[in-house]
């Protein structure tokens, strides 16, 4: 399967599973920048994990679908998360305990 990030600034690239904590890592710099405050793992199946500052995430669906939320994420879990969608593990990423929405 293939997927791609989205890092703080805008850009995308593909990169290895490994790449993944320093992508969350972008979150800490600049904390007072408000408008690229998230960065996402994309699955090539347009499903999106986005993740803001706080331990906010995402999962949506870029092409259908309602959007879902989890609040106070830790980064553990969001790394795990990241993969899960990476290796498109889709059921078990529906299976975490989402809230409607943003």
């Amino acid at each position: 399967m293939s997927f791609r990030v989205t890092h703080r600034m805008g850009n995308m690239e593909k990169v290895s599973c490994s790449a993944l904590p320093e992508l969350l890592k972008e979150l800490d710099a600049d904390p007072e920048d408000i408008e690229q405050a998230s960065v996402s793992v994309t699955h090539e199946s347009d499903w999106c994990l986005s993740v803001y500052r706080g331990g906010y995430i995402a999962f949506e669906n870029l092409e259908e679908g309602e959007p879902r939320h989890m609040n106070g994420v830790p980064p553990e879990k969001i790394i795990s998360l990241w993969q899960l969608l990476a290796d498109g593990d889709l059921d078990a990423l529906e299976s975490e305990p989402w809230l409607p929405g943003y």
